[in-house]
């Protein structure tokens, strides 16, 4: 894999030059060429990984009990791995989930050099384990981690010790008695280095963890201003709203991510200062806040998921709109990205695909002039949620929903998808993970 493959496109020549130093010293066999250098670092190895077994498992909460709401429950083990400046990579470890030990004066806790993933493994119909594109994620979570100034690694030994995980405790966590379910999760990079200058940190952190996570996806919305430890049954939808995500669009006062910063990367930066304006729109009866940029409101994101729209243009064709990549205000997600390449492949000859800037009042236009057809929100967490009503400038703008809980292309999209996912359809972005014992 060349560097090209996994550094962004940006006039930020700084920090391309930065990232490349990094692929150089902590994994340069993503470089294409060596010319001969040899980095005494060793790279991330999946193949030295080692195994401890939790001598006290946990039992498997039961789906939509308050235990899986509360979104804290892990499995078994976890995979953690130590980096240093010193040695590299050290070997990986697949141990009993427990907390982890850092210094006060760790990187992490000052300076923000943090980035994450976020990944689901499957239960399918067919009974078998499977991800979904873990391969995007892994190049994805390699930008992030060199943009925050933490080491590289080799995409391939990520995508290893994430079934390697899933493996162990899939067979427990996701039983086959509950096909059609999933668990999310969620590798992490955190620089521990326990230094308290302005520094790149001398040591970093690298762990996976699967928890137990409910479905957002669903057309009830999520709405509530704590859900913490609710059920399903204790979130009805309200008497007088209808089905579909709530958004509270934001003000030009306040944005999410700007061009030449690092919207583009999942950085644990982008999400905790979003959360004053996200607690506040649940407050006020509303799922999640829709950002927009710059004094013409362009729309960016829904929460931390991508948006999409399906109107008809003034000229009478028929496209799926969602912002562009290119300034890196947008984080590229994979559920972005599958549904654009799905949409391209099969119903390009109906639907038209435009990733191009537009804005708040351009939606309201479509709104009142009858072109908008429907909206959606995509990602990992909500999946392909639709949505229903968007609050503009004092105004609550009825998206439609054509079948009442969803719109058309809105439930198609979301079939392909977890057709995929839970292996009704064999498809390459369906991998599959064998489950076996910790001792094998």
């Amino acid at each position: 894999m060349s560097p090209s493959a996994v550094l962004p496109e940006t006039t930020n020549g700084l920090a391309v030059s930065a990232m490349k130093h990094t692929i150089e010293k902590t994994a340069p066999s993503l470089k294409s060429t060596t010319n001969g250098t040899h980095s005494p670092l060793a790279e991330l190895d999946a193949g030295k990984l080692t195994f401890t077994r939790n001598l006290h498992p946990k039992s498997v909460p039961e789906l939509n009990s308050p235990e899986v709401w509360s979104q804290s429950v892990c499995s078994d083990h976890m995979i953690t791995c130590t980096w240093t400046s010193t040695a590299g990579w050290h070997a990986p470890r697949l141990q009993p989930y427990g907390p982890l030990s850092l210094m006060p004066t760790a990187s992490v806790l000052h300076y923000a050099t943090e980035c994450f993933e976020g990944m689901k493994v499957y239960r399918g119909f067919d009974g078998r384990l499977r991800l979904f594109r873990p391969d995007c994620n892994a190049q994805r979570m390699l930008r992030s981690a060199m943009r925050i100034a933490l080491p590289a690694f080799t995409p391939e030994e990520f995508e290893k010790l994430v079934m390697a995980l899933v493996s162990v405790d899939g067979e427990k966590w996701l039983p086959k008695s509950r096909p059609g379910s999933f668990l999310y999760i969620r590798p992490t990079m955190i620089g521990t280095g326990a230094a308290l200058g302005v520094q790149r940190p001398a040591e970093a952190l690298f762990y996976v963890m699967l928890c137990c996570f409910p479905p957002f996806d669903d057309p009830k919305g999520t709405v509530g201003a704590d859900q913490t430890h609710a059920t399903e049954a204790e979130i009805p939808a309200a008497p007088t709203r209808k089905p579909g995500l709530r958004l509270l669009a934001s003000k030009d006062n306040m944005v999410r991510a700007w061009p030449g910063g690092f919207g583009y990367a999942k950085l644990g930066a982008n999400y905790g200062p979003s959360l004053i304006a996200q607690g506040e729109a649940r407050e006020r009866g509303y799922d999640q806040v829709l950002w927009l940029l710059g004094k013409d409101g362009e729309i960016t994101e829904a929460g931390a998921s991508n948006f999409f729209v399906i109107w008809r243009s003034r000229e009478g064709q028929l496209q799926l709109v969602t912002a562009p990549l290119g300034d890196k205000v947008i984080l590229e997600g994979i559920t972005r990205r599958s549904v654009l390449e799905l949409v391209r492949e099969r119903l390009g000859g109906e639907l038209e695909c435009v990733e191009e800037k537009f804005t708040m009042d351009d939606l309201a236009v479509a709104i009142e002039e009858g072109r908008l057809i429907e909206a959606f929100s995509a990602g990992t967490a909500f999946f392909i949620a639709p949505v229903s009503e968007i609050h503009y400038r004092g105004k609550d703008l009825d998206i439609p929903l054509e079948n009442g809980v969803s719109g058309k292309y809105a439930a198609i999209i979301k079939s392909w998808l977890k057709n995929i996912m839970y292996g009704k359809e064999d498809h390459p972005w369906g991998v599959i993970v064998e489950g076996k014992s910790l001792e094998a």
